[in-house]
């Protein structure tokens, strides 16, 4: 238990500049507190005592604004920086060593049963208010950046950025176009691209429809040079 406290406290010295020490940590950072109330509930959850798993979650939540179901599966070293609006699905496993920053879900897409949400491999970070939703596995050391949908796998040691996310590197290597590298701001808009694509296809389709309304014109034309 004691190791344990360590490992979740020296997380939070080593990826945090502001922390000044582990007193500070151990007494004010809500992170650090949800994710210490996350042990003792999954203790319970695992016993079978799944009320009072309940309550200790929905306790820590009410303190911390950090919601995590007591049935998700945390590894150590996890660091929920600022942590104000973070949601941990039921069926979510988070390997060792990850880093989660505010208005992060790992979430479901209400389509699925049994294993319903995310797993997070080691090392992962997931930037501000991204989403990860569906029971498939963001692979280890990747990153994906603030305010991503995430809907697929995500390879180790990858990128991913965007609505909806698609990795731009793999182990530091570029995998898209300069003109799709990481940008939060300059994001293409899925639904103006469908746009685009079906203003393309109702073009196509009238100029099929002018060549079928225009050719018993050129056949008729054709007849009468032909009667005279």
């Amino acid at each position: 238990m004691f190791r344990r406290l360590k490992e979740d406290l020296d997380a939070v010295m080593e990826r945090d500049p502001a922390a000044r020490s582990r007193l500070e940590v151990f007494f004010l950072y809500s992170g650090f507190k949800a994710v210490r109330s996350h042990r003792k509930a999954n203790w319970c959850y695992r016993h079978n005592l799944k009320f009072l798993a309940r309550w200790i979650s929905q306790r820590s939540r009410k303190k911390t604004g950090i919601e995590i179901h007591p049935g998700a599966t945390i590894g150590r070293g996890l660091f929920i920086d600022h942590g104000m609006g973070v949601v941990i699905g039921e069926t979510t496993q988070i390997g060792d060593n990850c880093t989660l920053y505010q208005n992060v879900t790992l979430g479901g897409t209400g389509k699925d049963t049994g294993k319903r949400h995310p797993t997070l491999g080691n090392n992962v970070l997931i930037g501000a208010g991204a989403k990860v939703l569906g029971p498939f596995t963001v692979g280890d050391n990747a990153r994906v950046a603030a305010g991503a949908v995430v809907l697929s796998q995500v390879p180790p040691g990858a990128t991913a950025v965007g609505v909806p996310a698609r990795v731009v590197r793999i182990n530091g290597q570029k995998v898209a176009p300069p003109s799709q590298q990481l940008d939060q701001i300059h994001v293409a808009d899925p639904v103006s691209m469908e746009i685009c694509r079906l203003r393309g296809e109702l073009e196509r389709m009238e100029q099929r429809l002018h060549a079928l309304e225009d050719s018993p014109k050129e056949e008729e034309r054709n007849d009468r040079h032909g009667t005279v």
